[in-house]
């Protein structure tokens, strides 16, 4: 599951999605206190969540179940229903499951954030295989609904696991003003920052890429590409080739500064990278143009995990001390 989002009053109790719902913690001493949830009415899957108390909800993701992905991805297991497809909508206040919204078939549905403006019943929601952001949006009857404003084009290619190769977006995030929506596809290898200055229609305004499946010198050939006239070349820093793909993400709080790591997870990275999991991730340093949009790696920053104590690393996740764009929460 996901790590808790957001930080707590003294004597608060947080909810940590698990595989069918929440375990709750202490907020001061981590001691698990339970569920979460009320009732047998829950979903089968969970992953990631994201909440707004102004309007009495908490949304949650599906990833899969454990076992089935465990060690990889296996084409059987997408036909039968072993992943994930929906948004999840519970109560705030009671806890109770109450809406599941489809997202089609092979989703994947994983990192879900609101916008940061507490008053704001919208965000956008990450779909991993089917390579979508679609905006989640609370309808004029209560209820919630999605819809899709994103698509990225899967290549067709040669030499690979599928004869086409989706983007996989693994992670995302909303600047603190709101102007802004990141995400990163581990396959594909880029990073894009959108305009959300209009929700319903996403701008891109900046990409970059930083490794891949598909550099230009690889095994992989793509021979049909709806965005690229060329496949990338491979991206090297500092005399490192970087293994693996751009995949989690953290940005500074004034906007400026975008983190990335390259490790989804290790059945995963020992599959479609096993030259990362043999030479550890690395963390990376893209700057971001905050009035106009675009994106520029920083040539000076490398964090080599590779050569970690008891190494090579596959780090992860990224934070802030004291709360960032991604775990932020105002009520």
């Amino acid at each position: 599951g996901a790590p808790w989002a957001g930080a707590a009053a003294p004597g608060a109790q947080l909810p940590c999605c698990g595989l069918r719902g929440f375990i709750l913690l202490d907020g001061e001493t981590f001691e698990v206190k339970g569920n979460w949830e009320k009732g047998s009415n829950v979903p089968a899957l969970g992953y990631d969540f994201w909440y707004q108390p102004r309007h009495n909800v908490l949304m949650s993701t599906e990833l899969g179940i454990p076992k089935v992905l465990a060690n990889g991805l296996d084409p059987a297991d997408l036909k039968t229903g072993s992943y994930g497809r929906h948004i999840n909508v519970w109560d705030w206040t009671t806890h109770v499951f109450t809406q599941s919204i489809d997202l089609g078939e092979d989703s994947i549905p994983l990192e879900i954030r609101f916008l940061h403006n507490p008053d704001a019943a919208e965000g956008y929601v990450g779909c991993a295989l089917s390579s979508a952001i679609h905006r989640f949006y609370k309808t004029g009857n209560g209820n919630w609904a999605a819809e899709k404003v994103v698509q990225v084009p899967s290549k067709k290619v040669n030499g690979w696991l599928f004869p086409e190769m989706p983007g996989l977006i693994t992670d995302i995030l909303i600047s603190l003003d709101d102007k802004f929506l990141y995400f990163s596809n581990w396959f594909h290898g880029d990073i894009r920052q959108y305009d959300i200055s209009n929700t319903r229609k996403p701008r891109l305004v900046g990409q970059v890429f930083l490794g891949g499946k598909i550099p230009r010198d690889g095994p992989i050939v793509v021979v049909e590409d709806q965005e690229l006239n060329c496949q990338p070349e491979p991206f090297v820093i500092k005399g490192k080739r970087v293994q693996g793909g751009p995949q989690m993400i953290q940005l500074s709080l004034d906007g400026k500064r975008l983190y990335v790591s390259t490790s989804l997870y290790s059945g995963w990275d020992k599959q479609f990278y096993p030259d990362l999991v043999k030479e550890g991730s690395v963390m990376l340093q893209i700057d971001v143009d905050t009035v106009k949009g675009g994106l520029k790696v920083n040539k000076n920053f490398l964090v080599d995990f590779g050569s970690e104590p008891h190494g090579p690393v596959l780090a992860h996740e990224i934070r802030y001390p004291g709360g960032d764009c991604s775990s932020d929460i105002w009520i």
